[in-house]
């Protein structure tokens, strides 16, 4: 995830599959990257960035033809941490894998998890994002500085919501951006929600004044006309959303974007662990995947094995860094 302004932090129809319960297993005699029996979980609601990343990827990878009968499975809860807590229980399973990003970092922080994602098994970042400010189709604010103009005469009575908990990137990319408009990040309402998926009632349904959420989220949503964007995070327009300006040519000083990748469980042999890097490798290197990136708008970030790790100890660290400068 890019920011560049200084406390800016680098990298911030669907259907619920819930399957029997989780099995351990190891590695089996299954050549190539087809691995038999792959499940596919997402530590959210149906519908948010981590939901249409894993359900992406697996119909991208079977489409390839690089693994078959990927079971995508959602088990919501404190913002991706039950997910986590549950990943890591399966010691040893080659078969599991977990769609995940900055939030999840920022949940562990914020909830004080007692697993984190140094208990996990890194496979790969996948993709960088954009945020976008957006509001419903019928709310007031027609520009980023209308919205603002009244964020600053009463910020605790225009509720901002985001698809993820405090120190996750729907709740830093309002706070980066109420600091660069002179507002403090204590003064602000965030709401948090399990998912753009939860999150995506409430803007349309006014409970919040506006959302924050990743481009790929809300993309169909914006070009439907149910909501309106007033802004996007990133250092430049997303072609997809050409109207919609950045916050920093706007005037307010904030560049940020967020990341999305897969974990393992813990206590993987070498070959369990090889064997999904290179599924995500070859998932990486694949048309299909190369279309997908550019209709959901998201940016090419691929890190995997060792480097995607120390990447993640780093975002940990930024999450921890920045909610202390900004007060939070």
């Amino acid at each position: 995830m890019r920011l560049r302004t200084p406390l800016a932090l680098l990298g911030a129809a669907v259907l619920v599959l819930v399957g029997p319960p989780l099995l351990s297993a190891g590695g089996g005699a299954e050549t190539g990257t087809q691995i038999p029996g792959l499940r596919f979980m997402v530590p959210n609601t149906p519908g948010g960035g981590y939901d249409i990343t894993a359900r992406t990827a697996a119909k991208n990878a079977e489409d390839a033809g690089l693994t078959h009968n990927v079971e995508v499975f959602n088990l919501p809860g404190a913002g991706g941490t039950v997910g986590l807590s549950r990943l890591v229980s399966e010691h040893g399973n080659g078969r599991l894998a977990m769609s995940m990003g900055l939030g999840v970092v920022g949940a562990v922080r914020s909830n004080h998890a007692p697993r984190t994602l140094a208990d996990t098994t890194p496979i790969a970042r996948l993709t960088e994002e954009q945020d976008v400010v957006v509001v419903g189709k019928d709310s007031p604010y027609r520009s980023i500085d209308e919205l603002i103009g009244a964020w600053r005469k009463n910020p605790g009575k225009l509720p901002v919501g985001g698809g993820s908990s405090p120190g996750g990137p729907d709740h830093l990319a309002p706070m980066l951006m109420a600091r660069a408009a002179g507002i403090s990040p204590k003064a602000v309402n965030y709401i948090p929600f399990d998912g753009g998926g939860e999150l995506l009632a409430s803007i349309l349904g006014g409970k919040v004044a506006f959302g924050v959420s990743g481009v790929g989220e809300y993309l169909d949503q914006i070009k439907a006309g149910e909501l309106r964007v007033l802004a996007v995070t990133g250092p430049e327009r997303v072609p997809e959303l050409k109207d919609a300006p950045t916050l920093k040519e706007s005037g307010y000083a904030v560049e940020f974007t967020n990341w999305r990748g897969i974990v393992a469980p813990p206590g993987l042999s070498g070959a369990e662990r090889e064997k999904l890097i290179r599924l995500a490798e070859e998932l990486h290197d694949s048309p299909e995947w190369r279309r997908s990136l550019e209709k959901n708008g998201w940016d090419d970030a691929f890190l995997a094995g060792e480097r995607f790790g120390a990447f993640l100890d780093a975002q940990d660290k930024r999450v921890v860094s920045v909610l202390k400068e900004l007060g939070l």
